[in-house]
């Protein structure tokens, strides 16, 4: 059995994947690992790439079903002690997973981890997040993060930068980095294949705490993340937008629903109004029409999975965003 399992997706991703997978062994630290990269449906040489100059990685083919689907398809493929969820457009800084294997051995209430993400220019990204509620999306609608003043049920964000240099429990973390361990991801079930993309980060981090453990972020690994290179996206932005809506008819009741996907609308609608872009203007349009369901969202419903989850405020049933979301571009 190895020490841990690193899966990436890639739809063609191929230009990432090289830097991506030389960083991860580079900092194996001792650690046994089972490099998994799941192929989407890439056309752009991937398993030639992989195949060829990482022999020590394997590839797994994944028909096209979204960030969830292939990650699990991966998950299921391995019997690793844990499991690493790792976007292809990251890059392993400073840490070694042998020490991240041996800290996560010490905390066995433990369920996962995050670690510190950087930008290519060394800037911090706030990888700490609070579960989403309605309050928390009311005032990040308004700019709460532009406020002068800082406090929990202001947003899901956590901006208090000094944080990400402590060991800090939190609710969920960025699924471009999520490090599992292997019993946490059994109690609590893989990720939900109900959405394309988006929002699988804090349903699995609610569902592996209501588990009875703990997610945490641990700076024993520093990474850089290649984040929001895209820009804007009026089709993402459609899908996530798509996704909240499936989040919170999972995880809230009616009353609770309606006002979290009314803060929602309401940050979209200021956004639409307070930019002269005529672009961004139909993104934001676009994603209301989605969130309002007068709009398909832009990736439907993966075949085979139940469109409507359980109308509950208590959770329900459970089943590299990047590398989906270019390879839908």
């Amino acid at each position: 059995m190895n020490d841990l399992a690193i899966i990436t997706i890639s739809t063609n991703e191929a230009r990432w994947l090289k830097p991506c997978l030389t960083s991860v062994f580079e900092h194996a630290g001792g650690a046994s690992l089972d490099v998994i990269v799941a192929d989407n449906q890439s056309t752009d040489g991937t398993r030639e790439l992989v195949e060829g100059r990482f022999p020590q990685a394997r590839v797994i083919t994944c028909e096209n079903r979204g960030f969830s689907h292939a990650n699990n398809q991966a998950a299921m493929a391995t019997d690793a002690r844990y499991v690493l969820f790792l976007n292809p457009d990251t890059e392993i800084l400073e840490g070694a997973f042998g020490e991240l294997v041996r800290a996560l051995d010490e905390r066995p209430e433990v369920g996962l981890v995050g670690v510190k993400q950087v930008t290519v220019q060394g800037e911090l990204l706030p990888t700490i997040r609070r579960f989403p509620n309605a309050i928390r999306m009311f005032f990040e609608s308004i700019g709460s993060e532009r406020f002068p003043f800082r406090a929990s049920f202001l947003g899901e964000r956590e901006l208090d930068l000094a944080r990400y240099e402590e060991e800090v429990s939190c609710d969920w973390t960025s699924g471009s980095f999520m490090l599992v361990r292997r019993e946490a991801l059994l109690a609590a079930g893989l990720m939900d294949e109900r959405s394309f993309i988006y929002s699988e980060e804090p349903d699995l981090c609610l569902r592996i705490k209501q588990a009875g453990w703990d997610v945490r972020h641990l700076p024993a690994m520093t990474i850089v993340h290649h984040a929001g290179k895209a820009g804007l996206s009026a089709r993402m932005l459609a899908q996530d937008a798509y996704s909240r809506v499936l989040y919170a008819r999972k995880h809230f009741g009616h009353l609770h629903r309606s006002t979290y996907l009314g803060a929602i609308a309401l940050g979209l609608l200021l956004r639409a109004l307070a930019t002269r872009d005529r672009e961004r203007r139909s993104a934001f349009t676009g994603a209301l029409s989605t969130l309002a369901g007068r709009r398909k969202p832009p990736f439907g419903q993966p075949q085979g999975v139940a469109v409507a989850p359980p109308d509950t405020a208590s959770g329900g049933d459970a089943a590299n965003k990047n590398a989906v979301t270019d390879a839908a571009a």
